[in-house]
C-alpha cells in the first residue's frame, strides 16, 4: 500500500469482504470505487476482484484496491458492515474532515479535503 494512503476495515467489513471475494472466485480481493452518492457526495461501490488500481486495506486475508486518482478521497475513512436479519450493509463511519449521510452509505470530505468530480 501506498504511504500514508489507508482506508481503516473494522472486522465485520473484512469478514464481509472475505466473503464476497470467495463467493464470487475471487479469494482475498475486492476492488472499491467512488460513485456520486445521493445524499452526499460520495457512495462507495465494491466489487470483486482486482480491476486495477492501488492496494488500499489489509485485514484478515483480504486485500482491498481502489483507482489511484481516488486514493486522497478514501484516506481516513473507516468502513464498517453491520448485518441483521433483514439484510446488511457496509457503512462509512465519518473521522476528521468527514462527514456521512444519515443512512451512513454516503460520505462528502469538509475542509482540507478534494471536493473534485470525476
Amino acid at each position: 500500500m501506498p504511504k500514508g494512503h489507508s482506508l481503516r476495515l473494522t472486522a465485520a467489513a473484512a469478514a464481509e469482504l472475505g466473503r464476497q471475494a470467495a463467493v464470487a472466485g475471487t479469494p482475498g480481493m475486492m476492488h472499491l470505487d467512488l460513485v456520486d452518492g445521493s445524499c452526499e457526495r460520495w457512495a462507495i461501490r465494491l466489487r470483486p476482484g482486482h480491476l486495477a488500481g492501488t492496494p488500499i486495506a489489509r485485514a484478515d486475508g483480504i486485500t482491498l484496491y481502489a483507482p489511484a486518482d481516488q486514493l486522497e478521497l478514501v484516506t481516513g475513512l473507516s468502513l464498517d458492515f453491520r448485518g441483521d436479519i433483514s439484510g446488511g450493509g457496509f457503512l462509512v463511519r465519518p473521522g476528521d474532515g468527514v462527514v456521512s449521510c444519515a443512512c451512513g452509505t454516503a460520505f462528502r470530505r469538509i475542509g482540507g479535503g478534494r471536493q473534485a468530480t470525476q
